[in-house]
């Protein structure tokens, strides 16, 4: 099937990225519909995934430029998260082809499951800044290796992922790890960007389309986040983590018919 940029075509994009710039600013996530639309509209997986990340760049990269006036960032030792995804996302972009999928999409969706019953039993999760269970810099340094590298090769889920560690770990509270998320996220996203666009795996006019879309999206939601309590967060929080564990069991349920 080949890719025919039709102004409806466009549009429904558009639409898609920002619904889903919306849900990634807010909880992560956005991938569940921007991919599924990429495909849809008839571009092969290996261009859909480059594309992909040129919209979600500019999604992340509008959201943590909202959240960084919002007084929410929490930048201590920041920077060393940064640094670490960068290289950690490097990383998992050029080895992806070491790391067997089927055993990571059996072992994601069980990690995001914990994850989604470890938030719903503690209603209290996240309502306030706790103490830090770990240094800051190891934290960012871990971290920054372990989830740039996932998102590197892998991808769904790293937003959800960062806020649930911000949290338990650093004691950040929902709203804060929502907007520390978004830069580390935004960071990994630049270095996948970079190596699809060397790679000569993206479609600019969807791409620049969907970017606008994004922006807007995730403006909206990131000025939600600021101004609701962190009860709104938790609540699509948990929303986008279970429609995400639903969808990547279906495609490997699917997977196993076929």
């Amino acid at each position: 099937m080949t890719f025919e940029p039709t102004l409806i075509k466009l549009l429904f994009l558009t639409v898609c990225a920002m619904v889903a710039g919306f849900i990634d600013s807010i909880a992560g996530g956005g991938g569940l519909i921007t991919v599924p639309a990429l495909l849809a509209v008839g571009i092969p997986p290996h261009m859909a995934l480059g594309t992909n990340k040129l919209q979600s760049t500019f999604g992340s990269g509008t959201a943590a430029l909202r959240y960084s006036g919002s007084g929410l960032l929490k930048k201590d030792k920041l920077g060393i998260g940064v640094l670490f995804t960068l290289i950690g996302a490097a990383l998992g972009t050029w080895l992806i082809q070491l790391v067997p999928a089927d055993f990571l999409n059996k072992l994601i969706p069980l990690i995001m499951l914990v994850m989604f019953f470890y938030t719903l039993f503690y209603p209290d999760l996240g309502k306030k800044e706790q103490h830090s269970r770990i240094s800051k810099g190891l934290f960012y340094v871990l971290a920054g290796l372990a989830l740039g590298f996932y998102d590197g090769f892998f991808g769904p889920g790293t937003g959800s992922f960062w806020t649930i560690t911000l949290v338990t770990m650093v004691g950040l509270d929902l709203k804060s790890a929502t907007a520390n998320t978004k830069v580390v996220n935004f960071t990994s996203n630049i270095v996948s960007l970079t190596v699809f666009l060397l790679g000569g795996k993206v479609i600019f006019i969807a791409g620049i389309m969907m970017a606008l879309g994004q922006i807007c999206g995730a403006w909206i939601g990131s000025h939600l986040v600021i101004r609701k309590g962190t009860k709104f967060v938790r609540v699509f929080f948990l929303l986008v983590v279970a429609l995400t564990i639903i969808r990547m069991l279906w495609i490997e349920f699917l997977s196993g018919l076929f």
